[in-house]
């Protein structure tokens, strides 16, 4: 990984946890162990496993990711998006840093007119939202979906090789399901 995606990564997984812990979703005690395990997997050069929000939900199982979502939507009228089967057009996918992508846990997947539609697992974290709207010029329609729909969407995007889910816990899937409507906004909300 790169030394700026590298700085991205720590700055998001730092703010998104900062995040929960101000929206009550965490408490600090949780989250401090959840950093340290965090260091771990970053000094062993595991991008695809460095991931605040996975140690918090799957190692943890302090918080669960539905909960983060319900939040999102309640509190912030986020939307929700479904990624199964959804491809991109080519103008999204063309120059994307899927570096980038992996430190945000986060992905444009659709353009309309002057408006970038970005999935994401980490919306609570400042850093992520920041470094998205620097980079497109447009207006930023943003979407709360689970780590394992971006993992495997960025999947997807690399080549035909399958899912490799950050956390591959039985039964997660199942835990987290994804919105009833499979590649679909189901609530849209402009930035």
């Amino acid at each position: 990984m790169s030394p700026e995606n590298r700085s991205l990564l720590m700055r998001a997984n730092r703010l998104f946890g900062a995040g929960l812990v101000e929206h009550n979703l965490v408490k600090i005690e949780d989250l401090e162990k959840a950093n340290e395990r965090l260091l771990e997997i970053i000094a062993s050069n595991q991008p695809r496993q460095a991931t605040v929000l996975g140690v918090l939900a799957y190692e943890l199982k302090v918080i669960r990711e539905e909960d983060i979502l319900q939040h999102l939507v309640e509190t912030e009228g986020l939307g929700l998006v479904d990624l199964r089967g959804y491809e991109p057009p080519d103008d999204t996918k063309k120059g994307l840093d899927m570096e980038a992508c992996w430190a945000t846990w986060s992905v444009p997947f659709d353009q309309e007119e002057d408006f970038t539609f970005i999935a994401t697992a980490y919306y609570l974290s400042p850093a992520v939202r920041s470094y998205w709207e620097k980079k497109y010029e447009g207006p930023i329609l943003w979407f709360g979906t689970t780590l394992e729909a971006i993992a495997e969407h960025l999947d997807r995007l690399a080549g035909p090789v399958g899912s490799k889910a950050p956390f591959p816990v039985a039964g997660a899937a199942a835990a987290a399901p994804a919105p009833a409507v499979p590649a679909q906004v189901l609530v849209a909300k402009s930035a």
